[in-house]
């Protein structure tokens, strides 16, 4: 179908693929400003706070493989819209929360919300655009993606300084109809290669159950229910895996992994490059507004030179993969992650803005080299009928990645800082906790140079 896609069909599916994948990163980005505040209205301790942000990790992963699957079954459109709207109202509900556990269930609604929207937007790009020229729709894409990231951090500083920080929350409600009516009164058509196929109802139980154990296990440790839950995630994970190889029309097709070496690295690449680099945005947010006393605004405008830079790159990045080998470009856009890493592993108390906008900027041409071509690499290696599972693998790589990086920094608020709030005796404490952090990610992104190298020719 995509050689005979209406150049209508095409620009009106990149404008709500591109709005969309701007709204999501823009509420995480801005919330990450926002942490601080919603702790004091609270009264939270670093490691609740944390599951504000880990609550939307963990939903939006276990949902992704098998929404991607059933928009594959039943229609990408048709999720993409119904995602959307649970992602609109759920952020209202965010707004409105009147305790920690009320938000943290609106934040879980709102991951639900965007493992349909990250399930099937890109699988729908894919599918109207043909290879010669979808490595640039998927970079325009993902700077909407990075410009949601760069301008979260100030407006989300703006917004939390002078609205509150429900404001964040909010101002998603009229942003997320106008790409509901956008999708309805200009996308036309409906993707479902895989339609004659049945849902696997009973392997997407096994998926999610095998997902929750792990993440949330991950999240409590040390504490030994940590270690059970994640052994025993991994036992049904296990049977998962066995269970999908003899099933006709399986959730996640195993025949994927076994013979799609493009596939597998490019995944394993994106899970270490976000495990290494999500909590990034969360632990600098602490450490300028805590230990350096930047207000929300401010701290927001220093934020945001990283995903600025990789705005400016992706596209370009995207459109050189679809001429070149996409693994070398996203090489060295992990091997430029990794020495923004490095950097920020000397940051102290009394580190001068240069150094930190130095190693932000470095980090953002990592990121600007490295997102674009990988995903190309991934959702150009599997067939039409798999696009909406390879999107929502993309989508769940992102999310666990996330989860690790989350799962990182809260172990070691746990064994160094305790269940305690952020004041100034306990800035040494934290300034570890970072300090550690950051030294893990940057082995982890070395490592992740490799996984990127493995992955063998494309085109």
């Amino acid at each position: 179908m995509t050689d005979n896609t209406p150049r209508s069909v095409k620009n009106a599916a990149l404008l709500v693929a591109t709005l969309v994948s701007f709204i999501v990163p823009f509420t995480g980005s801005a919330s990450n400003i926002a942490f601080p505040m919603i702790g004091s209205e609270f009264e939270l301790d670093a490691i609740v706070l944390g599951w504000v942000a880990t609550s939307f990790l963990i939903s939006s992963a276990v949902f992704l493989i098998p929404f991607g699957r059933i928009a594959d079954i039943h229609g990408r459109k048709r999720v993409f819209v119904t995602g959307i709207t649970v992602f609109t109202l759920s952020s209202a509900g965010c707004g409105f929360s009147t305790s920690a556990w009320m938000l943290i269930m609106f934040r879980v609604m709102q991951g639900l919300g965007s493992s349909m929207i990250f399930g099937t937007g890109m699988a729908i790009l894919t599918s109207v655009f043909e290879p010669g020229e979808r490595g640039r729709a998927l970079g325009i894409n993902l700077a909407a993606v990075y410009l949601g990231l760069s301008t979260g951090p100030f407006f989300g500083g703006l917004l939390t300084q002078h609205l509150g920080w429900r404001s964040i929350f909010l101002i998603n409600v009229p942003l997320g109809a106008i790409v509901i009516i956008a999708t309805l009164a200009r996308l036309k058509g409906e993707w479902a290669e895989a339609k004659d196929e049945s849902v696997d109802a009973a392997g997407s139980i096994l998926y999610a159950l095998a997902l929750i154990m792990i993440m949330y296990g991950l999240s409590t440790l040390p504490a030994y229910s940590g270690f059970i839950l994640m052994a025993v995630g991994a036992v049904v994970l296990a049977v998962f895996v066995r269970f999908e190889k003899g099933r006709s029309s399986p959730v996640l097709n195993m025949e994927l992994f076994r013979k799609n070496p493009v596939f597998v690295f490019s995944n394993l690449a994106a899970l270490i490059n976000y495990g290494a680099t999500f909590a990034v945005g969360f632990l600098m947010s602490l450490y300028l507004q805590y230990l350096r006393g930047y207000t929300p605004q401010q701290a927001g405008l220093i934020l945001a030179a990283q995903p600025a830079v990789m705005m400016v790159l992706s596209p370009f990045a995207g459109k050189l993969s679809d001429r070149i080998e996409p693994g070398i470009v996203a090489s060295i856009g992990m091997a430029f992650t990794t020495a923004g890493l490095v950097m920020l592993f000397f940051v102290n108390d009394s580190s001068g803005l240069l150094m930190i906008l130095s190693s932000f900027v470095v980090l953002g041409f990592g990121f600007g080299f490295f997102s674009s071509p990988n995903t190309n690499a991934i959702m150009s290696s599997v067939q039409r009928k798999y696009f909406g599972v390879a999107s929502a693998m993309v989508g769940t790589m992102r999310n666990t990645g996330m989860m690790i990086s989350m799962g990182v920094a809260m172990i070691l608020f746990s064994l160094i800082m305790g269940r305690v709030q952020i004041t100034p005796e306990h800035h040494a404490a934290f300034l570890q906790c970072m300090k550690i952090a950051f030294g893990i990610f940057s082995f982890l992104c070395f490592g992740g140079i490799f996984a990127s190298l493995a992955r063998g020719k494309m085109h």
